[in-house]
């Protein structure tokens, strides 16, 4: 077997591999057997139909399953002898296969980078920090009290604090819209739930009146084909209820799981704590990697960006399907490429300093970290614990997250760390 390497623009290879012209032969022929066995051919029993016939008709289909068979066989041997991976499956670009002594195909395809990270000493990262105060507790209490508030209906104009009963109705240039219609639709006003203008045009409404309201779509509303349009609602308020907050006693305490209210708030603030823990986190390892790809600038292979693009759009299409919303069957996958980038990239970097410091994870942390992971599913814990006992390949991606952290750390080690202190608001009220 022979190779022969070129290197083309940027991470793309070439690769031509050469066989004798007999292999090639030889396969092309017990193809042609095989197909002579098998064929049926008017004014021939099956099995009975001549090699040259099938040849005449079928010798292409017969010399692309020798090609295909060669190039299963030899291109890994290949590939190891130039002492490449490549990373993603080669694509062959040209076959010839007219020599008198030798058969050769072409590949060509990408490699991953050689990666030079930079040092770590150079990399300044900042790092939030957040203190849960006697006021942040207060509000999550009031939030659990409104999650149970009552609203009586009252013969009155609405002000804040109420909640409306509505039937409104939507139209752009006259015609109705998917979203733009609701019967009985429950709205508390002052929670600026509702698009600018909308809350407004309801406040100082009593039951039964019914209110024309013109008002555009802000230019960055989420539901891009609406964006920036005018739109033109008839609003009818139905009901205008005034609240009624619970008392805060053992029977609200019940109702969230708990006996006393002493009990629920050592829950509550264990519970701030932890939702609070987890978004730092988060944005602590953005902070981190955003750094880190910040100071490495190399190709990544497009192959994988094609690749990862493709996942983000099927995850946007499943989010928007859980949310009962119809997802875009044209929206292309190109859309995400950067993003796709920047997760192909960062995996790249991350893969390169686990491998240089040697990071593993060892079997007593993944189950550690199974364990913990589990708290959150509360009586179903073990239900979850088996899943991955089920199977130890699942448990790949829980070691992931485990060496994922130590690259973390060991890039702390090294940086210039900046603690950033945050609110408890600041960092809850985020998007």
């Amino acid at each position: 077997m022979k190779t022969s390497l070129e290197t083309l623009e940027g991470l793309k290879r070439s690769l031509t591999v050469g066989v004798t012209i007999d292999m090639f032969n030889q396969k092309v022929e017990k193809s042609l057997k095989t197909m002579a066995s098998q064929v049926s051919i008017d004014g021939f029993r099956k099995g009975k139909v001549p090699v040259s016939m099938v040849k005449q008709r079928f010798g292409d289909n017969a010399k692309s399953e020798a090609v295909n068979e060669i190039v299963n066989e030899t291109l890994v041997e290949a590939l190891t002898e130039v002492k490449l991976s490549p990373a993603a499956r080669p694509t062959v670009t040209k076959i010839d296969s007219e020599g008198e002594t030798e058969f050769f195909y072409t590949v060509e395809f990408e490699v991953f980078p050689t990666i030079e990270m930079a040092d770590f000493s150079g990399l300044e990262i900042d790092q939030i920090e957040v203190d849960i105060t006697k006021a942040d507790e207060d509000r999550t209490l009031n939030g659990l009290q409104e999650q149970l508030t009552e609203y009586k209906a009252v013969k009155r104009k609405s002000k804040a604090g109420d909640r409306l009963a509505l039937d409104f109705v939507g139209t752009i240039e006259g015609e109705k819209f998917e979203g733009g219609e609701a019967t009985d639709f429950k709205l508390v006003l002052g929670k600026g739930t509702m698009i600018p203008g909308f809350e407004d045009s309801v406040t100082g409404v009593e039951a039964g009146k019914t209110v024309e309201l013109d008002v555009n779509f802000p230019d960055d509303y989420q539901a891009t084909h609406l964006a920036g349009k005018p739109v033109k609602f008839s609003i009818s308020v139905n009901e205008v209820g005034s609240p009624k907050l619970p008392k805060l006693d053992a029977e609200f305490a019940k109702k969230f799981g708990e006996d006393t209210m002493d009990k629920l708030l050592v829950s509550m603030k264990e519970q701030m704590r932890t939702e609070i823990n987890g978004r730092i986190e988060q944005l602590n390892k953005d902070a981190i990697f955003g750094a880190l790809a910040g100071a490495n600038e190399f190709d990544v292979p497009q192959g994988s960006i094609d690749g990862e693009a493709q996942n983000l759009l099927a995850e946007m299409k499943d989010r928007m399907q859980q949310q009962g919303q119809s997802a875009p069957d044209d929206m292309p996958a190109t859309v995400f490429n950067d993003e796709a980038e920047r997760r192909v990239k960062l995996g790249l970097m991350v893969s390169q300093i686990a491998s240089d410091n040697n990071m593993v994870a060892s079997m007593e942390q993944i189950d550690e970290k199974i364990a913990e992971m589990s708290q959150a599913y509360g009586e179903n814990a073990q239900q979850m614990v088996d899943y991955y006992n089920e199977d130890v390949s699942r448990k790949s991606s829980v070691e992931l997250m485990i060496v994922e952290k130590m690259v973390q750390d060991k890039i702390l080690e090294g940086a210039k760390i900046k603690p950033v202190k945050k609110k408890f608001t600041e960092i809850t009220e985020q998007g």
